[in-house]
């Protein structure tokens, strides 16, 4: 009996320093402000090496969805995304990107609320924060946008970008499949599930709504979805957002973490 509980008492203590060890290793949160400089130290020398940086958009989408809707989204998505790939933290949300013209106004700048930086600052923003991250000793840094209007400069700036001498293993990816996967593929499903492209639609309709209710619901506005298909592109909806739930929304998102997982997974194995 004695001997039994020997056995027992150092399984048990096996056990504890294993889970320990785990819980040690392992970061608090994917999201990098929520850590403290020693966790993110920990985490890089344990092998978290590949950060996402997630592009938000701070823009009008109708009456019915509140300005941060990109913020939100692809914050919860992008940690979503983090916690399959494990080892990847969340850069904090750009949510100052292009939207059009300040003066005169134009695109998303005729709405009132909408934030809008030249193209130039964007890269050059993404660029700096890259740069910190390879410096601090993130091996891969992954571009994802939640809006449609700088996928192409995404792109352009990680095609340009190279790392310093005495980074030779460092890179900057983009990934399309996460804004891919929310528009063609998410439209393609919700047309098989009897939605018509007018429901649909290209902003704030019912795809974009659905897709908010299943993240973000307290920043839709139900009251508001017959005003919002009323009024149509005069007061900023593409679509109808009426035919929108938070059931539909899920399967939108369940898409998108599933294909840019597939994506980053791919893009940081390939050879360097």
């Amino acid at each position: 009996m004695r001997r039994l509980s020997g056995r027992l008492l150092v399984a048990l203590l096996l056990l504890c320093w294993t889970l320990g060890a785990a819980s040690a290793a392992a970061p608090r949160s994917v999201f990098l402000e929520d850590l403290s400089t020693a966790e993110v130290s920990a985490a890089l020398k344990d092998g978290t090496t590949t950060i996402i940086i997630p592009v938000g958009g701070t823009e009008q989408s109708g009456p019915h969805l509140a300005l941060g809707k990109h913020n939100q989204r692809v914050r919860v998505l992008a940690g979503r995304v983090a916690a399959q790939l494990g080892r990847t933290l969340v850069a904090p949300v750009l949510a100052y990107v292009p939207e059009g013209t300040i003066d005169p106004p134009s695109e998303h700048m005729r709405f009132a609320g909408t934030v809008s930086i030249p193209v130039p600052v964007f890269q050059a923003v993404l660029e700096a924060a890259t740069r910190s991250f390879w410096q601090h000793g993130f091996r891969d840094v992954v571009l994802i946008g939640d809006h449609g209007g700088y996928q192409a400069a995404l792109q352009s700036l990680a095609a340009r970008l190279r790392p310093p001498a005495g980074f030779p293993a460092a890179r900057v990816h983009f990934v399309g499949a996460y804004y891919q996967a929310a528009q063609a593929s998410f439209h393609a499903w919700l047309r098989g599930q009897g939605l018509t492209e007018a429901q649909i639609g290209s902003h704030a309709g019912a795809a974009d709504t659905a897709l908010q209710l299943a993240v973000a619901p307290d920043m839709v506005r139900p009251e508001l979805l017959a005003q919002a298909a009323h009024a149509g592109a005069a007061g900023g909806t593409l679509g109808d957002p009426r035919a929108a739930s938070a059931e539909l929304g899920r399967s939108g998102a369940d898409q998108v973490v599933e294909r840019t997982v597939v994506a980053i997974r791919a893009a940081v194995s390939s050879k360097r």
